[in-house]
Order: structure tokens, then C-alpha cells, then sequence
């Protein structure tokens, strides 16, 4: 039963992702100011979305992990596979995030960066988050989680100053599409390409994470026995 619900929510986000393409780069109008480099927004903005959703899972688990690690170990490690399979996934979308946007930097700007407050904070961001990885890659001891679960947090508190960038500063990123001063918006023929697009993503996003949240948690299981093994072994 698992296995055949994993291969049908495969299918319909493969179908979503398909049908999502085809919104966006058939259906969907050209935009009147940048034409066709305009539909870069449809993968933009959802990779966008699902990279900051996974690190504020990665905020909850390390929350989690923090909370359980003295109370409740079974939790704490449930917690923190929640943590780094959100991370991963995080990191995976904001690099899509940091490709997509100089790529329409460079046709709509001439330039392909610049260091603006949107483009250095979501920089920040993904070199926090890449460092984490790392962290729970190359460290070793009992305090590697805690140390992680403190910088996952650190890294969460940079996501709504990412956010807020273009609100709070002058920046030559565009302005708040949804949400921005008067006249922002989006014309209703776009509209549904990108509402599309954002449930595509979500969903791919959803299934990724739950396949590595499954494979950490084997892993957990699996050094929790090599543990045990190598205690009983010095008795």
C-alpha cells in the first residue's frame, strides 16, 4: 500500500510539473514590458516559495530537536531528520532560486548580479544553509546535532529579512508582486500558470522530502544499532 501511494503522488506531481510547463510557456501570455523572458517568474517565484516553506520545516525540527534531546530521544530524532530533510530540500529550491534570477537579471539588467538587499540576503541564506550540510557531513560527536539544530535556527532568522528586502529597502530587485504598493499585482490571464506552477513544485517538493526524511531516519536507526553493537562488544 505504501509503495503504490508513493508511485501515484509521483505521477500526478509529474503530471502537475507537466501541466505546469505547459501553462506557463503556452498558455500564459507574454508580459507587455519584458516579453518573453517575463516566464521566468513561474519558476522563479515558486522555487522561491518551497525553498523558504522546507527551511521553516528545517526550523520546526530543529526546534524539535532542541526541545526532545533530553526529554524524548525517539522524538528528537524524528525532529532532526525533519530538520536536515527539510535543509536538503531548502538548499536544492534556493539554488534554483539563485540561477533563475540572474538569468533574467542579465537580459532584463544587462548585468547578471548585483548586490542589492534581495540578492546579497537570499546569498546569505544559501551559504547559511550550505554550511549546515556540511556540518552534518564532516562533523562527528554527540554535539553535531545540537550545533546544527543552533545553526538551522540562525539560518531560519535570515528567511523574512530575505522577505521583507524589497519592502524594507531600495532595491533594484523588482517590487512585491502580491502584496506590494499600489497598482502591484499580476494580470488574471497569468495568474493561473503560476498558481499551477507553485502547486507542482510543492508537491515535488513534498515528495523529495519525505523520501529523504525516510532515508535519515534508516540512517539513524542504522547507527543507533552500530552503537549498541560496539557498546556490547567492550562489555
Amino acid at each position: 500500500m505504501k509503495k503504490a501511494f508513493i508511485w501515484i503522488y509521483a505521477l500526478v506531481t509529474i503530471a502537475l510539473m507537466a501541466w505546469g510547463y505547459y501553462q506557463a510557456i503556452y498558455v500564459a501570455p507574454n508580459d507587455a514590458m519584458q516579453g518573453e523572458i517575463f516566464r521566468i517568474i513561474y519558476y522563479h517565484v515558486p522555487s522561491a516559495s518551497v525553498a523558504f516553506v522546507f527551511f521553516g520545516l528545517s526550523l520546526a525540527g530543529s526546534i524539535g530537536f532542541l526541545t526532545w534531546r533530553h526529554g524524548n530521544a525517539a522524538y528528537a530524532q524524528r525532529a532532526d531528520a525533519l530538520a536536515l530533510a527539510g535543509a536538503e530540500v531548502g538548499v536544492v529550491f534556493c539554488s534554483v532560486v539563485l540561477t533563475t534570477g540572474p538569468l533574467w537579471g542579465r537580459r532584463a539588467w544587462g548585468i547578471w548580479w548585483t548586490w542589492d538587499a534581495r540578492l546579497t540576503t537570499t546569498l546569505v541564506l544559501w551559504l547559511i544553509y550550505v554550511s549546515y550540510l556540511l556540518l552534518r557531513r564532516f562533523a562527528a560527536g554527540p554535539q553535531m546535532q545540537t550545533l546544527a539544530a543552533v545553526l538551522g535556527i540562525f539560518g531560519a532568522l535570515d528567511v523574512p529579512i530575505v522577505y521583507m528586502s524589497n519592502r524594507w529597502w531600495r532595491t533594484q530587485h523588482p517590487a512585491p508582486v502580491f502584496g506590494g504598493a499600489e497598482g502591484s499585482g499580476m494580470d488574471k490571464s497569468m495568474v493561473g500558470a503560476l498558481m499551477w506552477n507553485m502547486l507542482a513544485w510543492f508537491a515535488w517538493g513534498i515528495f523529495v522530502l519525505i523520501l529523504r526524511y525516510n532515508v535519515e531516519r534508516k540512517h539513524q536507526a542504522n547507527a543507533a544499532l552500530e552503537a549498541q553493537a560496539a557498546l556490547e562488544a567492550n562489555i
